[in-house]
């Protein structure tokens, strides 16, 4: 019996290292992972090293990426992070982020 309750505190520390840690990491994870899935081409998207541009091909898992008129990269899939208006959104200065562009 003691060592049961001997054991409760290090129980009750692995769970909130669970649903306050792990779990949200996980959740985030699989939205990430949904959104670069459901990428679609005339998207404005941010790459993980912050260049910005509209998806122009999608073919498997490389994403071609125009900056300019005439300006062209490719990128895996995973290197997208997200989509302009969610950058806009996450609060970094809207004339820094169309100055790139």
């Amino acid at each position: 019996m003691n060592s049961i309750i001997g054991m409760l505190p290090m129980v009750g520390i692995v769970a909130v290292m669970y649903f306050f840690m792990m779990r949200p990491q996980m959740q985030r994870q699989k939205a990430q992972v949904a959104f670069q899935n459901g990428l679609e081409k005339g998207q404005d998207v941010v790459t993980t090293s912050g260049i910005i541009g509209k998806i122009s091909a999608i073919q498997n898992n490389v994403v071609t990426l125009q900056l300019g008129e005439k300006i062209f990269i490719k990128v895996l899939r995973s290197a997208v992070s997200k989509e302009m208006t969610e950058a806009f959104a996450s609060g970094k200065d809207v004339a820094e982020l169309t100055a790139t562009a």
